[in-house]
């Protein structure tokens, strides 16, 4: 299989309008995808969807561009969340589905990624072929005249993905009297989330509804939660969501503003599942990052937890290849195979809201699931340096191994590169939460030291 440079763990990423978030690249994406994707004689269509980032309307009519230029026809859907396109690019028989996003990067990055017919993002091996196909010229793909490709919009897909999210709330249950913060992050859930909510009946506290091009993820949002819990105690709601730029991921907060990350929605949905005969695989997946608490929590409950590496793709993998329907991260993807093929923000929390009606208990009881062990993540920032050459360094590698051992087995260590950003992520957790401290401290001082 040809290495992959250009692609990451979640598509394509970088500054926009610089390398390779530049117009050209995406025209000459757009045309490296069509053809790969491109499989009969029949006409071809791709869907493209983005969040609210300023640089989309460069990319978006690019990428478009790329496309028609090999034949394909584009149904272009504006701003809307990442698992909307999936869903989208499969109900449409679309032959490729396309997401303008950085995710929860600030506004001055933006990414592409990429679906195949079936809504699962394209694989390794397939990204890999794309960059073949880049680097070797595309001279050749180019469709005649008369061969070209069109472009429309569908004006009626926020309706469908609203429909769709509302489709899998349990059928009969309402969320009357429910008061609901709900933070989109100026991002591409802006329209639909509060929607969503407010048609199942909540009442709804919107914030991060007003976009403007530059203030996507700005101090909102899944990544910056300070307001939305603020929000939530101000004024007295029964719970508080936030999403990322993409709506892709979601974390929540109680009605006291006590934040409520990944894990514990896994183990909450998990729970209920398994209760409901619901559950495949007998287990749930989720990555490395995830905490001891919720593998304990799982085998109590008599289920599995397999770890993938970091990653929402990788989780998906795991779950296909070996039979589970639900999975995610930490930080707040949720995948429930059932519903989507990748992770839904917006799904996962109807999925809690939905057990919140049901228990009549507050957020406070209902999703404190498990007791995490004391976990402490730091990123530290090597830009202008390749973060694998500093993780080799001998130093960085001793102060690794001395942080092992400290631990002593009862607790994990972590150190990775970032997928998405010149980032090494420092990760340790334990029983002893002064120690685990004291670990991540004095690594990040040593890689510190090796990135100067």
């Amino acid at each position: 299989m040809a290495k992959r440079t250009l692609f990451g763990t979640d598509g394509v990423r970088g500054t926009a309008n610089r390398e390779p978030m530049t117009a050209d690249t995406a025209l000459r994406i757009g045309m490296a995808a069509g053809h790969l994707l491109r499989n009969g004689d029949h006409r071809h269509t791709v869907v493209i969807g983005k969040d609210t980032r300023l640089s989309g309307y460069m990319l978006e009519p690019a990428l478009a561009a790329g496309f028609i230029s090999v034949g394909m026809d584009v149904v272009l859907l504006g701003p809307l969340p990442t698992p909307a396109v999936a869903m989208l690019t499969r109900s449409l028989r679309a032959d490729l589905g396309v997401m303008i996003t950085a995710s929860h990067n600030p506004f001055q990055d933006n990414g592409i990624k990429l679906f195949g017919p079936d809504g699962y993002k394209l694989s390794d091996a397939q990204e890999a072929t794309i960059e073949a196909l880049l680097d070797n010229g595309l001279e050749g793909q180019r469709a005649g005249p008369t061969a070209l490709g069109k472009a429309r919009r569908l004006d009626d897909c926020n309706g469908r993905y609203v429909e769709f999210v509302k489709s899998t709330f349990p059928r009969g249950r309402r969320l009357e009297g429910l008061r609901i913060v709900v933070d989109c992050a100026h991002g591409a859930a802006y329209r639909v989330a509060p929607k969503v909510l407010w048609e199942l009946g909540a009442t709804i506290v919107p914030i991060g509804v007003t976009p403007d091009g530059t203030n996507i993820n700005k101090d909102c949002g899944s990544l910056h939660s300070r307001v939305m819990c603020e929000t939530v105690v101000r004024e007295g709601a029964d719970l508080g969501v936030a999403l990322d730029g993409d709506a892709d991921r979601v974390v929540l907060c109680d009605e006291k503003g006590a934040l409520v990350d990944g894990d514990q929605l896994l183990a909450l949905i998990g729970r209920n599942w398994k209760r409901a005969g619901t559950l495949q695989g007998g287990g749930v997946v989720a990555t490395v990052m995830s905490n001891l608490g919720l593998e304990r929590f799982l085998k109590g409950e008599g289920l599995a937890l397999a770890r993938t590496p970091v990653g929402d793709r990788y989780v998906v993998e795991h779950m296909r290849a070996e039979g589970y329907n639900l999975g995610g991260e930490q930080s707040g993807h949720i995948v429930m195979s059932d519903f989507g093929t990748t992770g839904d923000g917006l799904m996962a929390a109807l999925q809690v809201l939905s057990t919140l009606v049901g228990e009549d208990r507050p957020a406070s009881e209902v999703l404190d699931v498990f007791t995490p062990l004391p976990q402490l993540l730091r990123n530290v920032r090597v830009a202008g340096h390749d973060p694998r050459a500093i993780l080799a360094d001998p130093q960085v590698a001793r102060a690794v191994s001395a942080g092992e051992g400290r631990l002593n087995g009862g607790g994990r260590l972590l150190i990775r590169k970032s997928g998405t950003e010149p980032l090494i992520r420092v990760m340790a957790e334990g029983e002893d939460e002064a120690l685990v401290a004291q670990v991540v401290g004095d690594i990040c001082a040593v890689i510190e030291t090796a990135s100067q």
